[in-house]
């Protein structure tokens, strides 16, 4: 996989803020490059800024972004995540390698042009569920949980442990 991108739609700052936020955090977690929002939302591009700054990580967020451009200009497959869409289970053995990926996730009622213009519709479960557990189940089963724990060399790294919460400060 050279490159994974999510393509956030239907983002509306004061209802969704938190829920985007989450989105682009787990993105970025889970292995993604960066993120594309079809709002304009300065204060969120400013706090996952903020995480990437502190936790390191080559991740890009962009807010404003029209998904239909986005989706026409994207030289990759694109891929929409949706309760209607092929299985995961099935759908992962189609999913080429080697090509770079734009991941779609709605906010609201996507439109219907959204499920046309992907090149693969797939769904993470038949139940209703949060955007942002559907994509971090995509993401955590494409790329087989290899981002975890990978190093970010970023000012501040969480270490692991059984009881407590422990955030270190690397001098460099």
């Amino acid at each position: 996989m050279t490159g994974i991108w999510i393509m956030r739609i239907g983002h509306r700052p004061q209802r969704d803020k938190r829920v985007t936020t989450h989105v682009a955090l787990s993105s970025r977690a889970l292995g993604a490059k960066g993120i594309f929002v079809d709002t304009e939302d300065r204060v969120l591009e400013e706090n996952v800024r903020s995480v990437c700054e502190r936790f390191g990580g080559d991740f890009d967020i962009r807010t404003g972004i029209k998904w239909k451009d986005a989706v026409k200009k994207f030289d990759g497959m694109v891929i929409h995540l949706t309760m209607y869409g092929q299985r995961l289970d099935e759908a992962l053995s189609k999913i080429p390698s080697d090509a770079d990926l734009m991941i779609v996730v709605g906010a609201e009622k996507v439109p219907p042009e959204v499920y046309e213009r992907a090149d693969m519709n797939v769904s993470v479960g038949n139940q209703p569920h949060s955007e942002i557990a559907a994509l971090s189940i995509f993401m955590d089963r494409l790329t087989k949980g290899g981002a975890l724990y990978e190093e970010r060399n970023g000012r501040f790294t969480v270490i692991p442990n059984e009881r407590g919460k422990t955030v270190v400060e690397i001098s460099k």
